[in-house]
């Protein structure tokens, strides 16, 4: 016997957070990272074909303060991980970051000195996209899923910097890959 059985028929009750996060989750504003050859599937993603303007999302900024979802689309060199990190930084709150591709996830094929093991040692990441190279129908699906899902559920008010700063901690404790194995192997989770 709560306030809602008070209220005529006709009323809907929602949440200030329910209504910003529908509408977030309908005007996705991507910035472009195209590093490599995912790039060219990110491409495709905007193009007729797939057309990612059906969803609110045909305009991709070159203007990381008009974005809200970063793309990393390719292998970050160790000399580009500061330009990644700096178009990260400017873009305004709430943000987020697909990573696609097996070589922005987790280095790919290029184990050497030059290649980052993955992006989430730069910028946090909320979803990763599989493939080399990722098929553009493989990028819709996970703009979906991150759109049910962070998107739609972000926090408003004084609580998102809490938030942001418990995600770039997670971020940085993250163990690099070549670490892994020992680092399992302490924390008996292998055997």
């Amino acid at each position: 016997m709560g306030v809602e059985d008070k209220i005529p028929p006709g009323v809907l009750l929602t949440t200030t957070e329910a209504i910003f996060g529908w509408m977030r989750q309908t005007s996705f504003w991507p910035a472009t990272m195209g590093l490599a050859c995912c790039a060219i599937e990110m491409m495709a993603f905007g193009a007729p074909r797939f057309d990612a303007g059906r969803w609110g999302q045909e305009v991709f900024r070159a203007s990381p303060r008009q974005a809200d979802l970063m793309i990393v689309s390719g292998r970050v060199s160790h000399k580009m991980a500061p330009v990644v990190r700096q178009v990260y930084d400017q873009m305004p709150e709430p943000k987020w970051v697909i990573s696609m591709g097996a070589c922005a996830s987790s280095g790919g094929m290029f184990n050497n000195y030059a290649v980052v093991q993955g992006c989430d040692h730069i910028v946090p990441v909320d979803m990763y996209v599989p493939g080399c190279p990722p098929r553009p129908d493989m990028l819709i699906d996970a703009v979906f899923k991150l759109k049910k899902g962070p998107v739609m559920h972000h926090p408003i008010g004084v609580h998102i910097a809490e938030q942001r700063e418990a995600k770039e901690q997670a971020a940085l404790e993250a163990v690099p890959t070549q670490e892994m194995i020992p680092y399992q192997e302490k924390k008996g989770l292998m055997r």
